[in-house]
């Protein structure tokens, strides 16, 4: 698998409205659930107003379009991090998906990756 490593820091919001959001960020994930409403954005876009905000993300694309008969991708990447103990945030588009790590644990990360087998690409 080819994982590209995203340069931009990222942050993990929770809000009350996409009003603040900057919705210029080439980053910019909004999730909504009858209990919260959730974003993932560059850190240098985060809105002055949330609930709650969690920063230090660095972020990995798994790079390319994945088909939706795929299976299994995304767990087998989290399952080489969790077995070294490295906690993940993940987000899926339609095309692909991204795992977001703590900024202290990204080398780490990147370590285990490749020792799984993974390509790693620096954009």
């Amino acid at each position: 698998m080819k994982l590209e490593v995203l340069k931009q820091n990222f942050s993990i919001c929770k809000i009350n409205s996409v009003t603040h959001i900057d919705f210029t960020d080439e980053f910019c994930f909004v999730g909504k659930t009858d209990e919260e409403l959730s974003l993932v954005c560059s850190t240098a876009c985060t809105p002055r107003q949330f609930i709650e905000c969690d920063n230090g993300w660095k972020g990995f694309r798994i790079q390319g379009k994945l088909e939706f008969s795929l299976t299994g991708i995304l767990a087998g990447l989290t399952k080489v991090l969790a077995e070294n103990k490295i906690g993940i945030f993940a987000v899926s588009t339609y095309n692909t998906d991204y795992i977001l790590v703590r900024e202290k644990n990204l080398e780490q990360a990147i370590t285990v990756l490749k020792l799984g087998g993974n390509k790693i690409i620096y954009l």
